[in-house]
């Protein structure tokens, strides 16, 4: 049974993280250029737009998730399984999402490593 926890917590990691990932990209993409918005109006005007921005602020919310599932995970599991497949089964979704929801490139390189990854966790699951 604690198997499947730790699986569910694998998910949770996976989606919660990748979900964090995405909108952290989405809300930087909107605040724009830091270092230019620095120089401009200085560091205070910067924290305030990042703050004020609402994909910011679920961005952290997710990767809180992540990591209290993280926690949970580490309790019903070993180390040696938990932190391998949520970071590389994290990495194939990141792409899949970057594709899907970000508009980004992702080459035939990138596609080719996140199959290698699922393998991998393939066989560390057996």
């Amino acid at each position: 049974m604690k198997q499947l926890y730790a699986w569910g917590a694998v998910a949770t990691i996976v989606s919660t993280s990748t979900c964090g990932d995405v909108l952290l990209s989405r809300a930087m993409k909107q605040v724009g250029d830091v270092g230019e918005l620095r120089r401009r109006s200085g560091w205070t005007m910067v924290l305030a737009r990042i703050l004020r921005n609402p994909n910011f602020v679920l961005a952290i919310l997710a990767m809180a998730t992540a990591f209290y599932a993280l926690l949970f995970g580490l309790s019903w599991a070993d180390v040696s399984l938990v932190v391998p497949a949520s970071t590389s089964l994290t990495f194939v979704t990141n792409a899949l999402a970057a594709k899907l929801f970000l508009d980004e490139r992702v080459d035939h390189h990138r596609w080719l490593a996140a199959i290698f990854v699922a393998a991998g966790v393939f066989l560390l699951a057996h």
